[in-house]
């Protein structure tokens, strides 16, 4: 199979390598931004060569689009003007609903395959890429029904190959269940990093302290703006509604403090709790 992959930082190169470490793709065209991030990913072995979009479509099976969602809606839209017969086009974005809505008249929706695997790391770039990144997470394909059968489950074997366990849903409630399983601890991680920022000015003190606890928390806040900025905005509505409940949520633990409730306080933490019987 020729794939291309559009986008070759975190998720792309991640994906690249695992074509290769599968051998479903022995040759992999990828799509930069730059020349300087097209050099990297060939020199770190992700991609064999870089070429314009518009070859790069032409010469494949499969185009894998992984970039930033503010600029996958017209990037898709190129990719599936220029499509033709059976190739495959697949998103690997955050948020699914606005870019199914856009593509939902296109001629070639039927060659579509929207999907989003569940891996990430606070890190970007090619040189984030890494070995067995997908395995044993969970991958969401929406809007199945208006795909292509052939197309989908060429995508479903890739990715069951990739170790990657499937879930169904339609885009606006992927959309909604990422904001409160994904989203919101992007969000919480940088409003904490901000926090200490704020309060601590120490930096010394920071770096000596920091515990377990805080480190796990505070990760995400490493994460890459260009990349979640414009999921926040995407997902606004779902994000507003997840973080109006965290906000609630805080406020609980405040009073408590505030009022020196210690059986309140007790209760919050042991309701919390029962997330262990969710989560092993």
């Amino acid at each position: 199979m020729k794939i291309t992959i559009i986008g070759v930082g975190l998720i792309g190169g991640s994906f690249a390598l695992a074509l290769k470490d599968k051998g479903i793709a022995k040759h992999v065209i990828g799509v930069t931004r730059s020349k300087q991030s097209a050099d990297k990913a060939i020199a770190l072995g992700l991609i064999d060569e870089a070429l314009p979009l518009e070859e790069a479509v032409s010469k494949s099976d499969l185009i894998y689009v992984s970039i930033p969602v503010d600029t996958t809606i017209p990037v898709m839209k190129k990719v599936m003007d220029l499509v033709k017969g059976n190739q495959i086009v697949v998103d690997a974005g955050s948020t699914k609903a606005a870019l199914c809505s856009e593509l939902s008249g296109h001629i070639n929706r039927r060659n579509f395959v929207a999907s989003h695997p569940m891996w990430g790391t606070e890190y970007s770039g090619p040189e984030a890429a890494v070995h067995n990144a997908f395995a044993g997470r969970a991958c969401v394909i929406c809007e199945k029904e208006k795909s292509d059968l052939t197309a989908v489950a060429e995508v479903e074997d890739i990715y069951k190959k990739l170790g990657m366990n499937l879930v169904y849903m339609d885009a606006k409630a992927h959309d909604i269940h990422a904001a409160y399983v994904s989203h919101i601890s992007h969000i919480t991680s940088f409003a904490l990093a901000n926090t200490v920022l704020e309060k601590e000015k120490e930096e010394d003190a920071i770096f000596e302290l920091a515990g377990g606890g805080f480190e796990s928390t505070v990760r995400l806040a490493k994460s890459n703006p260009a990349m979640w900025a414009p999921i926040f905005m995407q997902n606004r509505e779902n994000v507003l509604d997840v973080l109006s409940e965290h906000i609630s949520q805080l406020r609980k633990f405040k009073s408590a403090l505030e009022k020196e409730n210690l059986n309140y306080l007790y209760e919050l933490m042991e309701n919390a709790n029962k997330i262990k019987e969710i989560i092993k």
